[in-house]
């Protein structure tokens, strides 16, 4: 878990130099628990990298993930600062629930919508992330809805 978040930390630095469209913030769903992700996007032009490090917490168990999904955006014409975005990646989730700990990895999807506010540096998003599960078992989770709030530089 210290690798993943130094990885994290590491990619964040990096991006700071670089002369694309960033953002850092929460990301905040409902659904099976009380979930909060720290967010970060990385600008690409017309696409971005988007790396997620959560808490999860459900009925008798609490959860630490870390999603990483490469996304296509794209703005819609017909409303100025509102646009889509698509995208697929990684999640590996650890939780712990008596009597043991475990380990899940899987392929995720998302897909939603974003806004960025012209007047201050301020993006929400809407989204929906579902995933296929394939360590310990297979298993497909259809995801939850989660707001994103996010600074952007």
């Amino acid at each position: 878990m210290k690798k993943l978040l130094l990885v994290l930390i590491a990619v964040i630095g990096i991006s700071f130099a670089a002369n694309a469209q960033n953002a850092i913030g929460v990301r905040l769903g409902g659904g099976q628990g009380y979930n909060a992700e720290l967010s970060f996007q990385k600008g690409l032009g017309a696409s971005r990298l988007e790396f997620d490090l959560g808490w999860h917490n459900f009925e008798h168990s609490s959860a630490f993930s870390f999603a990483a999904i490469y996304q296509f955006h794209q703005g819609i014409a017909a409303v100025p600062n509102l646009g889509w975005f698509v995208g697929v990646g990684g999640k590996l989730d650890y939780w712990s629930a008596l009597p043991s700990n475990n380990v899940a990895l899987g392929i995720v999807g998302q897909a939603g919508l974003d806004y960025q506010f012209q007047a201050v540096p301020l993006q929400l998003s809407l989204d929906i992330r579902p995933c296929f599960y394939l360590i310990p078992d297979t298993n497909f989770h259809w995801g939850d809805v989660a707001l994103g709030i996010r600074y952007t530089f």
